[in-house]
This record gives structure tokens, sequence and C-alpha cells, in this order.
């Protein structure tokens, strides 16, 4: 491997970590909506982000191949001679960027999936309370409402 090829890799490394930082950006702030969606019960709009997220999702997928190899590459070349490209330090503080991203947007998602569970308590409870009030309002009603008089009792009249 020549200090070229070193070099060549490093520079489509970073195009593609650009790319991703960028594709991760815009799952975050879907993140966000989706977490304010789920926070405030508002469903149609944390469907709605879904789609957008699926979308973001399957672009960031498709990158992943590209970089595997060339991260591969990097793995093999010896870190003395990484440290000595002018864009070494440039991908390094991309690769943090983008870990940093990674982890806010799985704060947002654990937000949100807290929030989904709470409202599906909140959605139990209020079901049990309906149940046990129509209970209690069947039992009332039959204690307000008087038997019907057999037809016995018209025998007799008449």
């Amino acid at each position: 491997m020549t200090h070229q090829d070193v070099a060549d890799a490093l520079a489509h490394y970073r195009v593609g970590l650009q790319t991703g930082i960028e594709l991760l950006r815009q799952l975050h702030a879907v993140a966000d909506r989706q977490r304010e969606g789920s926070e405030s019960h508002d469903f149609k709009q944390l469907a709605a982000e879904t789609d957008t997220r699926g979308r973001l999702t399957r672009a960031l997928v498709s990158i992943e191949p590209g970089l595997r190899d060339v991260r591969a590459f990097l793995a093999s070349v010896p870190h003395e001679q990484l440290v000595g490209q002018p864009d070494y330090p440039e991908v390094m503080a991309l690769r943090q960027v983008a870990a940093d991203l990674v982890a806010a947007i799985l704060t947002s998602d654990g937000a949100s999936m807290r929030a989904l569970a709470d409202a599906e308590l909140a959605h139990r409870a209020a079901r049990a309370n309906l149940e046990c009030g129509e209970a209690t309002l069947a039992a009332y009603r039959r204690v307000l409402t008087p038997p019907v008089a057999s037809a016995s009792l018209l025998d007799v009249r008449g």
C-alpha cells in the first residue's frame, strides 16, 4: 500500500462520513419530532415521521457497504502512517460527530419509547376505569329499575 492509496482511502472515507453525518442530522431532527409527537400523544405526526425516518435510514444503510471496505483497508494501515496523512484529523473528528449524533438519536428514541409506554399505561388505566364505571352503572340501573310485572298480574285484573 502506497502513501497515495492511504490518502485516497482517507479522502473516500471522509466523503462517506460527511454524507452519513448529513443523513444522521436529518435523522436526529426526525427522531426529535417523533419524540415530541409521542410525548404530546400526536400519533398522526408520529406516523408521518416514520415514513421519513425509514427513507433516511435506508439511505444511511445504502452507503455503509462502500464504507465497510474502506474502513477495513484503513484498519490494516499502520497507525503511524495514518496519523501522518493530512485528512486524518478531520476524519477522526467526523467519526466523533457521527458517534455523537448516533448517541443523541438513541437518547431521543429512548424518550419516545418511554412516552409511548406511559401512553399505553394511561390507556389501559382509562380502559379499566371505564369498564369499572360501566359495571357500576349497570348495577345501579338494576337497583333503580324495578322488574317488569309478570303477565299474571294482568290476568287478575282483567
